[in-house]
């Protein structure tokens, strides 16, 4: 099959366009014929060697966690899935090594839902690792609820774009840090946009004087430190970005595969409560390019990588 994929630990320059061996497909996993996955943050990250100590590498890596696409063959231990469904999945295991910028994926069960019925391809593959990420701290962490003045940073981001809307639904009050040139976006989701930089924590007091009651950090560093300044008395902090964030007396998160929450992102987003922006697409063979855009740090919502079946003649599977 046709694949990105890395032999070597680099920049974007290591990425590869071209023939890799067809995947297997094991007892519990789904052999799904991928129609768009989402690059994000953490992919150059990986490829530059960041998460090595956490993830051995595999060579060559096909890079990518987030898909959406067509079961073409479920595993005999699958009984979730029949060929012909539309799934959603945050494939990721716990080495480097086949991941979703290829044409097909062999997918642990664990790892994916059903695809909402109202988004497109490029749409659902922009859910599954942001949508997860910002549910997970959301409802798990942060546990944010009816009446929360909650802070999101990087508010117009994938995974800050649906913790303003989680939290939201949720009830709460939503500050959100962006340039301006993503205030009107923020507005639009529900928040009360702020720009980031020096003088952010006058700003936020301004807008919540007494403290806000759970802050979602996605930067680190001093905006991490400026949002625990920022909290009211009992207000909860959780990062994904710091692990500094536990001495301060908050909560370190790393998304996880789950199932039964990818699920939920499903439902919600048929009920229109999260909707995805999809900022720009590329072909796959042009995924070098969409990694270099995600590494700018400037994405309103999501990038993501499409394969073109027409142009490949609707190749049979492997």
């Amino acid at each position: 099959m046709k694949a990105i994929s890395y032999r070597a630990y680099g920049g974007a320059e290591v990425l590869e366009y071209g023939d890799v061996r067809d995947p297997k497909v094991g007892p519990d996993t789904v052999l799904v014929k991928v129609r768009a996955a989402a690059v994000n943050p953490v992919d150059h990250k990986c490829r530059e060697g960041y998460l090595d100590a956490v993830l051995d590498p595999v060579f060559p890596v096909i890079p990518g966690w987030d898909v959406a696409g067509v079961v073409v063959q479920p595993g005999v231990a699958v009984p979730e899935f029949t060929v012909g469904d539309e799934v959603i999945g945050y494939v990721r295991e716990d080495f480097l090594s086949r991941g979703t910028l290829a044409e097909y994926v062999a997918a642990p069960v664990r790892t994916l839902a059903r695809k909402p019925r109202n988004l497109t391809f490029e749409e659902a593959a922009g859910l599954p690792l942001a949508g997860l990420t910002a549910y997970q701290v959301v409802h798990k962490a942060l546990a944010v609820g009816e009446g929360d003045v909650v802070l999101v940073h990087a508010a117009a981001g994938g995974v800050g774009s649906f913790a303003v809307q989680l939290a939201r639904h949720a009830g709460a009050r939503v500050i959100g840090t962006a340039s301006e040139r993503n205030h009107a976006y923020l507005r639009e989701l529900g928040a009360e946009p702020v720009t980031y930089g020096e003088g952010l924590a006058d700003r936020v007091r301004a807008l919540a004087p007494e403290g806000v009651d759970a802050a979602f950090d996605t930067v680190g560093g001093d905006t991490l430190k400026v949002s625990a300044e920022l909290l009211a008395p009992g207000g909860r902090l959780a990062s994904v970005a710091d692990g500094s964030v536990i001495g301060l007396g908050g909560q370190y998160c790393f998304v996880r595969p789950d199932a039964d929450d990818l699920r939920r992102l499903t439902e919600l987003a048929e009920q229109d409560v999260l909707t995805v922006h999809v900022d720009a697409t590329f072909p796959l063979e042009r995924a070098a390019d969409a990694h270099r855009l995600s590494e700018q740090g400037r994405t309103r919502g999501k990038i993501v990588v499409t394969v073109d079946w027409a142009a490949e003649g609707e190749a049979a599977q492997p």
